[in-house]
């Protein structure tokens, strides 16, 4: 049997004979290779370190616990990484910026009863690759998505985007945006065909106009992995198609299970702080190397949070580069002069704000608003109880094919859809954080993103 490498996690708070006898015990049971003690700490059962260099194995003394736990993981390369500590040397955040660390080492991190394996990664596409992944469902994935594969277009490259989402299909579809024009009619069309027709791929292809392979997922692990996904056959297909860059697009938490060049986090300033840099939020910032900051307003967040969100970004990440953003809608058709509901996912208190910019900047009349796009009952509601208008404006999201569009083209009343634009409201503009992207996605091509 093959002995796996493995890093054991100790304290002082254990007698040097147990922490021995366990090691004993589970080398001999699980057939492990102890390559070093990690000593995190502790004083009451342990005199000091020599007590602990009779168990007969090398030992790593921490100063400061996780920069020389990353330091041992990179030196060590351990397969498995084994945590015989316990409280008070370690809490539940530091077992989670620790099982963040090890799972970014590409380790197992187990303890007495929990184990953490790093999400599951396919083989490199051979294309240039940037997967974007978030820390929660609604952060911005797919208008971030959107926006990266118009940058590419502008740059004479042609993206395909690569999404899943859990209402994605049987076997991975290939939709060309450029080519197939996506009506109301169109998509109600692949709605009684069965599909979830606001799913991702469908968003990104009238949005961008670029080729997308949709995908689904169902389920989603702690650290990012699906429970069951055919999305690594549709990155293949997309690897086989001529489009020259490929963009991976997650869904909720999960992670696009295929290695990539260079990785985007989508963060919600709405989000709590331990979200972002606690818990697994860590291990995402991790493994990435931009950040996408977006709502950065109120009443998402106000800039004292802000601030603080990117502190604790720059605590995990020092060199990531971060964008911050907010989204205005973007009608994908004119719609000055005309009466305009306006359907959105947004929250009611920034409803104001997205009236006061689209009255402004395309010369309409909102009438109203509804802030339930995905919550269907309520929406039917919203929509039986507006005030006459001529068109509907509305995201591709949820419930926007299936109860907004269909109720609209039963009464013959237009539909459009809109994009959320981000709009950078920080000092670096959103070409210039695009553009640093595209550089490293080329430059990086055939690599793996933090390898």
């Amino acid at each position: 049997m093959c002995e796996v490498k493995t890093l054991f996690l100790i304290d002082g708070e254990h007698y040097p004979s147990v922490i021995g006898g366990a090691i004993r015990e589970l080398v001999e049971r699980d057939g492990l290779e102890p390559v070093a003690l990690f000593w995190l700490g502790g004083t009451e059962k342990v005199g000091g370190v020599g007590e602990l260099e009779g168990l007969g194995f090398p030992v790593v003394v921490a100063q400061d616990m996780l920069r020389d736990l990353r330091t041992a993981l990179e030196q060590l390369a351990p397969e498995l990484v084994i945590d015989l500590s316990d409280e008070p040397v370690l809490d539940t955040p530091t077992r989670f910026a620790i099982g963040s660390l090890v799972l970014k080492a590409g380790a197992i991190y187990r303890g007495a009863d929990f184990e953490f394996h790093p999400p599951r990664l396919e083989s490199n596409l051979g294309k240039p690759s940037c997967s974007i992944i978030g820390t929660g469902k609604r952060s911005g994935k797919t208008a971030i998505s959107a926006q990266l594969a118009r940058f590419l277009v502008e740059r004479g490259h042609r993206p395909a985007v690569v999404a899943m989402g859990r209402g994605g299909p049987l076997r991975p579809e290939v939709l060309r945006g450029a080519e197939q024009e996506i009506t109301p009619e169109f998509l109600l069309a692949q709605c009684a065909a069965g599909k979830h027709a606001a799913s991702d791929y469908f968003e990104d292809a009238l949005t961008a106009r670029v080729t997308t392979v949709g995908c689904r997922r169902c389920g989603g692990g702690m650290a990012g992995e699906a429970f069951v996904t055919n999305f690594a056959e549709g990155a293949a297909i997309a690897a086989g198609l001529p489009e020259d860059v490929i963009i991976l697009e997650g869904s909720g938490t999960a992670i696009p299970p295929v290695q990539a060049a260079t990785r985007i986090l989508v963060v919600s300033a709405a989000q709590p702080f331990e979200v972002v840099g606690g818990y697994f939020g860590t291990y995402r910032l991790l493994i990435s190397d931009y950040v996408v900051i977006t709502m950065c307003e109120k009443p998402f967040a106000d800039p004292p949070q802000i601030w603080r969100l990117e502190e604790e970004v720059r605590r995990v990440r020092e060199d990531a580069r971060i964008l911050r953003t907010v989204f205005r809608p973007l009608p994908l058709t004119p719609i000055q002069g005309r009466s305009v509901y306006f359907t959105s996912t947004a929250p009611p208190d920034i409803g104001w704000v997205l009236r006061a910019y689209l009255e402004e900047k395309y010369d309409c009349q909102v009438v109203g608003i509804s802030h339930n796009l995905s919550n269907r009952s309520r929406l039917l509601a919203d929509l039986e109880t507006a005030p006459p208008f001529e068109l509907l404006l509305t995201e591709l999201k949820a419930a926007a094919v299936d109860v907004a569009t269909r109720y609209c083209v039963d009464r013959s009343l237009g539909v459009v859809y809109a994009d959320n634009l981000p709009i950078s409201v920080g000092e670096e503009s959103e070409r210039e954080f695009f553009s640093a992207v595209t550089e490293r996605m080329l430059k990086n091509a055939g690599k793996i993103s933090h390898d």
